[in-house]
């Protein structure tokens, strides 16, 4: 089960990693911005039906300006979150080294099983 569900999710990751190079999601922010719009468009008679279907209240697709303020905070917090992981690295490793040498201690000191 567990390298089917592997297998599954890589398909999906590639999938998705290839529909936005081949839409030209990565290009320039001008064709970014064309596409959402394009697509929010076309979204749009169909997210209506489904609202009709569903009495949830579906709020509307963010404009393109919110979507970049949006992606530029969730990256900025991802690249600080990275920087703080790689500034406490060398603690993290100090500490995973001695719970190892103390499991590894305590093993070693440990009577044998009878």
């Amino acid at each position: 089960m567990g390298l089917f569900s592997f297998a599954v999710k890589g398909g999906i990751l590639y999938s998705a990693f290839y529909a936005t190079r081949h839409y030209n999601v990565w290009a320039d922010s001008e064709k970014s911005s064309a596409l959402y719009n394009e697509l929010s468009q076309k979204a749009s008679p169909h997210l209506k039906s489904v609202r009709a279907q569903i009495p949830l209240e579906i709020p509307p697709l963010p404009s393109s300006g919110e979507l970049c303020y949006i992606y530029t905070h969730y990256h900025n917090k991802a690249v600080k979150n990275t920087i703080y992981f790689i500034h406490r690295l060398p603690c993290y490793l100090g500490q995973w080294a001695k719970t190892a040498k103390d499991g590894i201690s305590k093993a070693l000191e440990a009577p044998p099983p009878k």
